[in-house]
């Protein structure tokens, strides 16, 4: 995988360069020596993005499995609260609808 990154950055490098050479009508090998600079820093650049994909995919599953235990404990934490929590508002409701029938004296 590195050799690969490595190989595509130079390859970048170096044709960004003669690319901005072709652009200014310059000869493609025109300063050699900045050829050599573009492909170490596109091979830095490759190996650089590779790392950064392997930690954003490490980060992305330590934030799923936060997500993953917080829903857990939303849903499936603690069954007693829920079903106090469904009781209450049952219980609101059958009030409400017995005030608004008028078969509740208040």
């Amino acid at each position: 995988m590195a050799l690969s990154a490595t190989m595509v950055g130079a390859l970048l490098g170096l044709g960004t360069q003669m690319y901005s050479n072709a652009l200014r009508k310059l000869p493609y090998m025109r300063h050699p020596w900045e050829h050599v600079v573009g492909m170490g820093l596109g091979a830095v650049f490759a190996n650089q993005l590779v790392k950064w994909d392997v930690k954003l995919k490490e980060d992305l599953e330590v934030m799923l499995d936060k997500a993953r235990a917080a829903n857990e404990r939303r849903y499936f934490g603690n069954v007693f609260l829920s079903f106090r929590f469904f009781f209450f508002f049952y219980a609101l409701i059958v009030l409400c609808l017995a005030q608004r029938l008028n078969l509740l004296q208040v």
